[in-house]
């Protein structure tokens, strides 16, 4: 008796391999935990395909939240700041407003200035994720990455351009500062026209700006050598506000906000650039060698997942089972 008319006699054997199947097949996607370590609310939005649980949720502070996405899930997340939603669920928020007019985002994107995590999941292959402040910066943001294999870097942009953002950049209350393409609308600010490539669209000093304060970050489209991340069978935490240990003694002192030192709301051009880099080093300095380095060596207090292991693992003892009952 072949395999195929053994499952033929026996259904119940292989509505469980094809249970089995289908199960692993969503532990091979990824799961996205979302923190909020800001002193206040952050309502993250979504927007991907295909839709997961959520378009978008209310993240008080100090708590997180964590969905599954499947393999080939494609998408960004962002998080929303001073949102005033009544009981039903409607309202809207005073930065990256997804203009739904509710706390679900239902499809709709984020109205810049936004802060971005961007994602595509890999089918048996990479995953490629980047954070993005081409459409402007409206809250601190990074990514860690929990297992997988490859490069799977952290990234993301740690430090708080509210507090130097260029006058001419500055959105209204201050709450978010804008991108130089939705400032001003020229070409060669937004990559667009004649300069819709990479060999004629190239950073400006407000993309310079960005990037000498968030370097792994995206700071313009066409910034992808620098900005774009990829790991295989991983997981992965976007946490608003992160808090970073201090250099000087990460074991006896508390945790110290990144973007939390005293620095000026004022200046712009030159003196914002070199407030911005000056700030951002000492702050880079300390995310290499502190948080990246433990997550290197795999001390990550994060559960290590080793998805490809358990597929294995299940491919064998089904094929097993099956093999052993065509003798019968």
């Amino acid at each position: 008796m072949d395999s195929f008319s053994f499952l033929q006699n026996r259904p119940h054997y292989f509505a469980v391999l094809l249970s089995l199947l289908f199960f692993f097949e969503g532990v091979s996607g990824a799961t996205f935990s979302f923190v909020n370590k800001c002193d206040h609310s952050v309502w993250p939005g979504i927007l991907g395909s295909p839709k997961l649980d959520s378009t978008g949720f209310e993240l008080s502070r100090g708590t997180s939240r964590s969905f599954q996405a499947p393999t080939g899930w494609s998408g960004r997340f962002w998080g929303r700041t001073g949102c005033n939603f009544d009981s039903s669920g409607h309202g809207s928020c005073a930065t990256a407003d997804c203009g739904s007019g509710q706390v679900e985002c239902n499809g709709a994107g984020a109205t810049p200035p936004a802060t971005l995590a961007e994602f595509t999941l890999g089918s048996g292959s990479q995953d490629f994720y980047d954070v993005s402040l081409v459409d402007g910066y409206n809250l601190p943001m990074i990514v860690e990455v929990n297992g997988g294999s490859g490069q799977c870097a952290s990234t993301g942009c740690v430090m708080d351009l509210n507090m130097k953002c260029p006058t001419e950049l500055r959105a209204e209350g201050g709450g978010a500062c804008r991108s130089a393409c939705e400032a001003f609308g020229k070409p060669e600010y937004c990559c667009s026209g004649a300069y819709n490539s990479p060999a004629s669209c190239k950073p400006s000093m407000y993309s310079q700006l960005f990037k000498s304060a968030c370097p792994k970050s995206y700071s313009y489209a066409y910034d992808d050598a620098s900005s774009t991340f990829t790991c295989t069978g991983a997981d992965y935490t976007i946490t608003f506000c992160p808090k970073l240990p201090s250099l000087k003694s990460s074991s006896d002192s508390p945790p110290k906000e990144i973007g939390g030192t005293a620095i000026d709301g004022s200046g712009t051009g030159t003196e914002g650039a070199g407030g911005m880099e000056s700030g951002s080093s000492a702050q880079q300095s300390e995310l290499d060698s502190s948080w990246l380095a433990n997550l290197a060596i795999g001390e990550s207090t994060r559960t290590q997942t080793h998805h490809p292991l358990v597929l294995q693992f299940a491919l064998v003892l089904v094929t097993s089972l099956i093999l052993s009952y065509t003798h019968l």
